[in-house]
């Protein structure tokens, strides 16, 4: 095995992820940072198709139409408040919303194809999205992104794996120590200003495509919860970890329902071909005043599909045929035209979609398809809010909410954006763009504001380096213990590893094969087992670099699993049937919890602290 050499990158911001929040965050940087601040960007795979955004997209979801009138910001507020079922930081949401259209205008100018209409307006698929040819929208924007910060400041196939505060004071960040994932490199990269704009967590949940078919995911694979796994150790205040995003999407495939839903005003039936949407509808009152909120919340679409399978009237599909028939309304010319769109609409974003169908002998023009609950996943861009707790927009953040700078974590010059800000919902593509612009920004001004470099302890980097390469060490160390690599008595693989937390999460943590149920005292015992997998953690083992990836992105998995358990364990009522249900709390308890569960790691104690925040309406 060879050494690794250790490399050291002194910047002024640091932006850690390639992702469109990331991108966001470093063309905003570079232009407020002019020529006198060194702006660097880390991602650990190729920006041109690294982030969720990488595999394609087939609409942009988040446009206010500003210019025609179509919406304002405030009414983006409300749409995102009723869909988290009161809960969301309207602040931050507000602060997105007022300013996405002008990132959309930049995709627009910089060659992104949009779909127009005969008035020469964007395609709308629903009230907030727009349609757009979208396979090559990642590489449309990180070719801007990397002209913006030039190819001396952006460095690909590195994994960052840990953060530093400074020597004197734990509360403010230094930097962050990573590993090239293609050579024998460990980076040190220090800075007055980090933004942590990794991916949210996919493959956290034991998922249920499972064997061969494991990798195919709906959230990007390529998320493994580093946006979490790097802020908690060092002491950020977390928020709503509890909240999971479980999308209703097609069967096998992960394919997304929205455009055949919106665009193309499919129903979805059960087996005896009823819309059981509207036979439920009465099980909404329930949760007032959200059930009774158009459109419908998300957590309560899925939870009346969810109770019509529990009452044995599955399969679900969605009637794609009548869709199509409806729209053409008996003209065989614009038919082909709907067909030709739904077959786009999947090779733009999740061809897997197009290949199942095929394989499955299914022309969606003929024949329905199958819609399930897929497993769960933690995010902050989509429809999740998990993340981390910053500082609101000045000029509307509620008391207590704004310390200073705009997307700021708890911990002094460190930001956050996409994925990695809790609260904020409903960003997707464009939103999370636009809060990467937005911490951009902002860790500029930080930068400027604090123009001391911080103070590094050398004994502390060193112990970093040391955990970054330990399972290298560790296999090295202990490989001929046993004759097979894949059974040895003193490691353990990273896939190993995986597996046995996707079961623990799944069983104990309201995952699929759990009906996304569980109680106090399963959560308890899920704790307990946690705690024995993160004993078993140091003893990781990697044959080589690649493993060497896995491990620490299964490492990061673990926080965002523990930070999850522990939020839901405290939050003693049901508020998102259909993304999980406490058996022991079934009900929503909008007056002793309509609040905020926030987080804190203590790194020196190894304790975690959960509490409340209050959630005010601003708008």
């Amino acid at each position: 095995m060879a050494e690794p050499t250790t490399r050291i990158v002194e910047s002024d911001v640091l932006i850690i992820g390639g992702g469109m929040s990331g991108c966001g965050a470093a063309i905003e940087a570079r232009y407020w940072g002019g020529d006198d601040l060194r702006i660097v960007m880390v991602d650990k795979a190729a920006t041109d198709r690294s982030g969720a955004v990488g595999e394609g997209l087939s609409a942009i979801n988040m446009y206010m139409g500003g210019r025609h009138g179509w919406n304002q910001p405030e009414d983006y507020v409300e749409y995102v408040r009723n869909d988290m079922m009161g809960i969301s930081r309207e602040d931050l949401v507000y602060d997105i919303a007022r300013h996405v259209d002008s990132s959309v205008h930049m995709f627009e100018e910089w060659g992104l194809p949009f779909w127009y209409d005969d008035d020469g307006l964007y395609v709308r698929e629903g009230r907030w999205q727009v349609m757009i040819h979208g396979e090559a929208y990642k590489p449309i924007v990180s070719e801007a992104t990397k002209k913006a910060i030039g190819p001396d400041n952006h460095y690909e196939r590195v994994f960052i794996s840990h953060l530093f505060t400074d020597a004197e004071d734990s509360n403010r960040i230094a930097g962050a120590v990573g590993f090239g994932v293609r050579e024998d490199v460990i980076y040190v990269f220090k800075a007055r200003s980090v933004i942590s704009a990794a991916g949210g967590a996919t493959a956290l949940f034991r998922p249920r495509s499972v064997g061969e078919g494991m990798g195919r995911t709906w959230y990007s694979i390529f998320d493994t919860g580093s946006v979490y796994g790097l802020v908690i150790p060092v002491g950020a205040e977390m928020t709503q970890m509890e909240h999971r995003f479980v999308p209703a999407r097609f069967k096998d495939s992960y394919g997304p329902v929205g455009a055949w839903s919106q665009l193309f005003r499919a129903d979805l039936a059960n087996a005896a071909g009823d819309n059981y949407f509207i036979n439920r509808l009465p099980e909404l009152k329930k949760y007032d005043p959200y059930g009774s909120a158009f459109p419908t919340p998300t957590p309560l679409r899925n939870h009346l599909l969810w109770t019509e399978i529990q009452a044995g009237n599955g399969p679900i599909q969605l009637k794609t045929p009548e869709a199509i028939e409806a729209l053409a309304a008996g003209d065989e010319g614009r038919k082909r035209e709907i067909i030709a769109e739904a077959w786009e609409d999947f090779l733009d974003m999740t061809i897997s979609q197009a290949i199942l169908w095929a394989a499955h002998n299914i022309a969606p023009e003929e024949r329905p398809s199958e819609v399930v609950l897929a497993e769960p996943y933690i995010m902050g861009s989509h429809s999740g809010e998990s993340g981390a707790w910053v500082s609101g927009p000045e000029d509307v953040a509620p008391d207590g909410y704004h310390w200073g700078y705009n997307k700021m974590t708890t911990v002094q010059g460190l930001f956050a954006a996409g994925d990695g800000v809790g609260a904020c919902p409903h960003k997707f593509s464009s939103g999370s763009f636009t809060e990467g612009r937005l911490a951009g920004k902002s860790a500029v001004i930080y930068a400027s504001d604090n123009p001391g470099q911080p103070k590094t302890d050398d004994r502390q980097i060193e112990e970093l380096k040391q955990k970054v390469w330990a399972p290298m060490v560790t296999f090295e160390e202990n490989q001929y213990a046993s004759t097979n690599p894949d059974v040895n008595p003193n490691y353990l693989l990273p896939r190993q590893g995986l597996y046995r937390l996707q079961k623990l999460m799944d069983e104990y943590v309201a995952g699929v094969s759990a009906g996304f149920t569980t109680n106090e005292a399963t959560l308890l015992r899920g704790l307990e087992l946690l705690g024995m997998f993160r004993e078993d953690l140091e003893k990781l083992g990697a044959r080589n670099r690649h493993e060497l990836l896995r491990c620490h992105e299964l490492i990061h998995r673990a926080w965002v699993g523990e930070a999850h358990l522990r939020h839901m364990l405290h939050r003693k009522e049901t508020r998102w049937p259909g993304f999980y249900y406490r058996s022991d709390y079934p009900e929503m308890d909008e007056s002793n919890w309509k609040v905020f569960v926030n987080s804190r790691y203590d790194a020196e104690k190894g304790e975690w602290d959960v509490f409340t925040r209050p959630c005010p309406q601003v708008f």
